[in-house]
């Protein structure tokens, strides 16, 4: 008998003997996962209900995920004909490669456990961390994911959120809003600190706190002013826009021309 017919008859029934097996921890893969994703889906829901801190919830849900996921795949593999034994000794024995391999995985779980325990943000406030300005959407048991002012959304890993300065804008409970407007050197400082702080009432987001509105330096052209109301995250830009339309408003009213740069060509 040909050789070559050998072998082909030989992989032939191999491919017999293991495909229902193959086929079979496919199922147990697919079906799995589904269940899990289902499961995570409806533990969240119970966690939410329980009243948990909302920051544990996404956390808890990632690790309960990653866990029975794990659990799929052995159980897939002892579909397939491999030994659990022998599995769990595979696992053993490349424990320290992976440990090696996962030290910054590793990292950002610890330091996810961190922020839950020491809460320098939660989810929904707004942070400025390593220049990413935005509110918090999550904290998973490796990232954090921020929503950006711009709509984007930054998955940052813990470890990175927690190695430099975290600015936490949310945590006092409100924001100075900061505006600098232009006062003609002709007019009376007293006089249009009085328009503008009757421009800044009409602007019902802002805070009730009394706002700052002090000569802040000169410019060639005009007295600039520093006016500072306060407003929370959620009413910042309200707050920075509706003033300024209030203000270039009532000095429109008040007949208050504001200076600009000019230049003048000499004739020779």
């Amino acid at each position: 008998m040909d050789l070559s017919n050998i072998k082909l008859d030989a992989l032939w029934e191999t491919v017999l003997a293991w495909s229902p097996k193959i086929i079979g921890g496919l199922v147990v893969l697919i079906i799995g996962f589904w269940i899990v994703n289902m499961i995570t889906k409806m533990i969240g829901k119970s966690l939410t209900k329980s009243g948990i801190d909302a920051d544990l919830v996404p956390f808890l849900k990632s690790l309960i995920s990653v866990l029975l996921k794990v659990l799929v795949v052995i159980t897939a593999a002892g579909v397939v004909g491999i030994e659990i034994t022998a599995f769990a000794a595979l696992i053993a024995g490349a424990g320290l490669a992976i440990g090696a391999a996962m030290s910054g995985t590793l990292s950002h779980f610890a330091a996810g456990v961190m922020v839950l325990i020491f809460k320098p943000y939660k989810v929904g406030d707004l942070v400025d961390i390593q220049g990413v300005v935005g509110h918090v959407d999550e904290i998973q048991v490796f990232n954090t994911v921020i929503n950006t002012l711009e709509n984007k959304k930054v998955i940052m890993p813990n470890g990175i959120a927690t190695s430099g300065i975290m600015t936490n804008l949310t945590a006092n409970g409100k924001l100075r809003v900061d505006l600098n407007v232009a006062m003609p050197y002709e007019e009376d400082f007293d006089k249009v600190k009085g328009i503008i702080k009757g421009a800044l009432d009409k602007v019902t987001s802002k805070l009730s706190d009394e706002p700052t509105i002090e000569i802040e330096k000169f410019d060639e052209n005009n007295v600039l002013l520093a006016v500072r109301p306060y407003a929370t995250d959620e009413t910042y830009w309200d707050v920075y826009f509706n003033s300024y339309r209030e203000i270039k408003k009532a000095f429109g009213e008040a007949g208050i021309e504001v200076a600009y740069p000019t230049r003048k060509i000499k004739n020779i």
